[in-house]
């Protein structure tokens, strides 16, 4: 391979070939790749700052014609020592046999050999930045439906907010709901990024795959193949991770530990997929590691779970919209309307512009996307959860329980009237196990019977379910008991405590026959 092109080749981290060994880069390599990550810190730190550093070189008097020359020469300095870094960097990389090695086998992957799948399969001993590595997966059509129209106040007269609300979300706000998105935060954990996809890569067989969204993004996904290990193995868990979680350290070990098939994903503009996290790009995402699911892994929606962790439930939920057919999802830590969880830590004085930023940008409105999927839902919830709170502390104002009682009202509105809706908030204000039903047989027994005698066949998957109309307020009330505790889990922690294996377990559906009975 001709020495220019290792100026911008990827940055190898590791080679598995049976150790653990990092790949050791050689002495030019390595001090070019030092000079480089300086430049693109001091980049990133100019970025964010930016407004404070313009500020400064105005008030020194640099935006005039007489430092044109003095900006230029700084420039050209800059220019110079990248050119520097770059051929250094290649030249060490040139000379390093580990490296050719990887870059012929990069080479031919890209080119796109007769033995194709022996290319990538060669790849994957490898780890490296991942904007280089070819796509796996590419889709061909979204599965996107239109979403209902907002209504936005008047233009003219909310313009000055508008404004504010659109440079605040393209800026600074969308890295602040998803921190995970920016750079200096990337850099800092990069080594345990490396050492959790050593893990399961080494030891759990994983397999690496990009694959390509309807809007050119490549999503970095990792599956861990169990359907000749276990039972378990032949449903397919697809984990959504939280706004500053990662699959390489997030919450894809839980399913894996019960043996199931599992395949993370990270969201856009996290560690190796590319974009940015707005709805958009994050719905495309996800819709996309479906279809890869779906199409090239050959699992078909009926085996598959999707699972959520805080604003993970907002790209799980939106594909269980999508994919209704799904074997059911599980919300860990989630809420029902970021909007509620942002007013209460802002400043009262911006609340407008928070709701236009919000609700035109990134609204992510779990309660919208949970009246439109019909599958089984089981929701856990962190009894000592700090983020999901709106008031620290206090159990009643956890966001999810919020989350609850819309899906149970969407599903059952004869049960959840306004005073079993009241009872409901009452009975979340306070952990499940002070909860008591002494008639929990016989809800089932009538929600079955109910089912079967308007021609359900027994089947949640109709709804809503009318009922509890005949009903008196104890009844509704027994029920609404029953319902809370069926799809609701409580764990006694914070917010970003691993899960438990004991505690994922598959959503709550009402059963066909009384002898299925789901405790």
């Amino acid at each position: 391979m001709p020495f220019h092109k290792y100026l911008f080749t990827p940055r190898l981290f590791k080679e598995y070939d049976g150790t653990k060994d990092v790949y050791e880069p050689g002495t030019l390599e390595k001090y070019g790749d030092q000079l480089l990550t300086a430049l693109n810190l001091m980049w990133s730190l100019g970025y964010y700052t930016s407004p404070l550093l313009i500020t400064f070189l105005y008030r020194r008097g640099y935006f005039v014609a007489d430092s044109v020359g003095t900006l230029a020469k700084f420039g050209t300095g800059i220019g110079l020592l990248v050119a520097f870094s770059l051929c250094m960097r290649g030249l060490g990389r040139s000379m390093n046999v580990v490296y050719v090695r990887f870059a012929e086998c990069l080479e031919n992957a890209k080119r796109g050999s007769q033995d194709q799948d022996g290319a990538k399969s060669t790849i994957r001993r490898y780890d490296f930045d991942f904007r280089a590595w070819p796509v796996d997966f590419t889709v061909t059509s979204s599965v996107q439906r239109a979403q209902a129209p907002r209504n936005k106040p008047l233009w003219i007269s909310s313009l000055p907010c508008q404004i504010l609300a659109y440079l605040a979300i393209h800026t600074f706000g969308i890295r602040m709901i998803y921190p995970g998105s920016v750079q200096l935060l990337q850099s800092y954990i990069e080594p345990m990024l490396l050492q959790g996809r050593t893990k399961v890569i080494t030891q759990d067989k994983g397999r690496r795959n990009k694959v390509k969204t309807a809007d050119g993004n490549g999503i970095d996904t990792m599956f861990v193949d169990n359907r000749e290990k276990s039972a378990n193995g032949r449903t397919l868990v697809i984990c959504s991770e939280g706004n500053a979680g990662f699959y390489e350290i997030g919450i894809m070990s839980t399913p894996m530990e019960l043996q199931y098939s599992v395949l993370g994903w990270n969201h856009p503009g996290f560690a190796g997929s590319s974009g940015r996290p707005y709805p958009d790009q994050d719905q495309n995402a996800i819709d996309a590691v479906l279809q890869f699911a779906i199409t090239d892994l050959g699992f078909t929606p009926e085996n598959i779970i999707l699972y959520g962790w805080s604003i993970g439930g907002y790209s799980t939920l939106y594909a269980a919209s999508q994919y209704p057919d799904v074997k059911g999802v599980v919300l860990d830590a989630t809420f029902d309307d970021v909007l509620q969880l942002a007013l209460p830590r802002m400043p009262e004085s911006i609340s407008n512009i928070v709701k236009i930023a919000i609700r035109d940008y990134v609204n992510l409105n779990n309660t919208e996307l949970i009246s439109q999927y019909n599958g089984p839902v089981m929701l856990i919830r962190r009894l000592e959860d700090e983020i999901i709170c709106s008031d620290d502390g206090n159990l009643g104002t956890n966001r999810g329980n919020f989350l609850l009682i819309n899906m149970l009202k969407c599903r059952f509105p004869n049960i959840f009237k306004p005073e079993q809706e009241n009872l409901a908030k009452d009975v979340l204000s306070k952990p499940l196990e002070f909860l008591r039903n002494d008639s929990e047989d016989l809800c089932l027994s009538l929600l079955m019977s109910y089912l079967s005698d308007n021609g359900n066949n027994g089947t949640s998957r109709s709804y809503p379910i009318e009922i509890g109309d005949e009903y008196s307020s104890e009844q509704r009330d027994s029920m609404a008991k029953f319902l809370i505790k069926k799809h609701l889990q409580d764990f006694k922690s914070t917010h970003c405590t691993p899960l438990p294996r004991e505690f994922f377990q598959q959503p709550w559906e009402i059963p066909s026959d009384t002898d299925f009975v789901f405790t």
